[in-house]
């Protein structure tokens, strides 16, 4: 049972519901399996009741706090504030902002490096059974979750790193925020944070601004690290019957951003190198914040897509084009790519990027749209890159994808719901999935990157 919205799963079940719990009551209980989330699944004895457990390690029986209760109370949420039976998974958490109460950022530093890629691999595993139908223990025996090259022991990693200030911004400390919570933990370090993030005293300078609110540090692969001072954002103006956009910014989607660059045409930029290509992109816009990351998935992406002079290739959510600048260099000027992508600011950084080859260009409009309209026009195309938001591609971009009659689609995932659900659309057109791996890109935290290739049936 893994999700990352428990309210996806049955958790009424056996019948009961957690009106005999409350926040801050304490319950002793055997640890289950882990969910999709940061935290396990455990089940109060007597009444049933689910409750999904941080800081615990399947197999502990731990104490309890209830933390919250869950929508429609079929659940609760709880922290594991005492480990009574402990895993021999478990270790000391390095960092000691880390714990019930303390810092959200990280998952699993309470669990050793080996545990936690088991873990995302049983998460990978149980989203695709419940999603998509598929054993992967029977596809793919051998399927692990691998690490990343560039983390120190999964730690010194995570290159662009957002800190809250706490008290008066002029002399204030920064820290980071508490776990599904406004509250803002003051940190000195993050043992996550690449050291390049520490270097621009993100975490020690006040940001001698009342504006400001918030500070981005970003340490690129090129360059000096840069420090993004934050404003909160302004009230958004009310339009009558108007919900919000769903074609909203991909960055924001990807990286959860709540804060406006002040002043907004001083943001930096940056540059970020992959193999022989540099990439030059806002210090606010999206990159792989793991620093062996986008190397290793552009690799990837290139061995299983197996470009050839002369062939088409669509690169779609392409952000800055990290994956339509070397298609396009490998197809050449007899092959043609399209670089898709919602966000103006990052599609003209893609047109800058694709400026030397003649045959390749960018289309700044959201995915789903620019796919009907291709389809429409009756386009092939040979090969399909895309990398999507958290929330997946979704049916009608997977039905487009297929109409295009592509001979090999690679699928960049940053969460597996998302993908076990697209394969399995993708399964029901006619395509089917051939090779998967999970990448730890996000270590100490439950995330991870998985790359799927998808063939036509044959």
């Amino acid at each position: 049972m893994t999700s990352s919205d428990p309210t996806s799963q049955n958790a009424s079940s056996a019948g009961t519901s957690s009106q005999s719990l409350a926040v801050g009551d304490e319950v002793t209980v055997e640890v289950g399996p882990v969910a999709h989330g940061g935290h396990c699944v455990a089940r109060h004895e007597g009444d049933g009741i689910v409750l999904f457990v941080r800081h615990c390690l399947p197999g502990e029986t731990v104490r309890a706090r209830v933390t919250e209760v869950g929508s429609g109370a079929r659940f609760v949420r709880a922290d594991a504030v005492e480990i009574l039976d402990a895993s021999p998974d478990r270790v000391s958490a390095p960092c000691p902002f880390s714990g019930p109460g303390r810092c959200g950022g990280c998952d699993w530093q309470h669990a050793s490096l080996d545990a936690q890629r088991r873990l995302k691999l049983d998460v990978v595993a149980e989203q695709f059974q419940r999603l998509a139908g598929m054993r992967l223990s029977d596809t793919f025996p051998h399927l692990t979750c691998e690490p990343v090259p560039g983390d120190r022991d999964g730690l010194r990693w995570r290159t662009r790193v957002e800190a809250t200030v706490v008290g008066a911004a002029v002399e204030g400390r920064t820290g980071l925020r508490a776990h599904r919570s406004h509250e803002v933990v003051p940190v000195d370090d993050c043992l996550i944070a690449h050291e390049g993030v520490l270097a621009t005293g993100i975490f020690h300078d006040g940001p001698g601004d009342p504006a400001v609110v918030a500070l981005d540090a970003v340490a690129p692969s090129v360059g000096e690290p840069v420090l993004v001072p934050l404003t909160a954002p302004p009230a958004p103006a009310r339009r009558p019957g108007r919900r919000g956009s769903r074609d909203g910014r991909r960055e924001s989607a990807r990286r959860g951003e709540r804060h406006t660059p002040v002043p907004l045409d001083a943001v930096p930029v940056v540059t970020e190198r992959v193999g022989a290509h540099e990439f030059t992109l806002s210090a606010r816009g999206f990159w792989q914040v793991h620093p062996g990351a986008a190397t290793t998935f552009t690799e990837q992406v290139l061995a299983w897509l197996d470009p050839q002079v002369g062939e088409s290739a669509l690169d779609l959510y392409a952000g800055v084009g990290l994956f339509a600048v070397p298609l396009a260099e490998r197809v050449g000027e007899s092959g043609r790519v399209l670089a898709v992508e919602a966000d103006r600011e990052a599609a003209a950084a893609a047109e800058r990027h694709l400026q030397p080859w003649t045959t390749a260009g960018v289309w700044a409009e959201p995915t789903e749209r620019a796919l009907a309209e291709l389809t429409a026009q009756g386009e092939h195309a040979d090969l399909v890159v895309l990398d999507p938001p958290r929330s997946g591609a979704g049916r009608a971009v997977m039905e487009s994808i297929a109409a295009l009659s592509p001979r090999a689609v690679v699928y960049v995932a940053c969460d597996p719901a998302a993908l076990a659900r697209d394969v399995a659309t993708a399964r029901d057109l006619g395509l089917e999935l051939v090779e998967l791996r999970v990448l730890d890109a996000f270590p100490m935290t439950h995330h991870m990157e998985c790359l799927a290739l998808l063939r036509p049936r044959a």
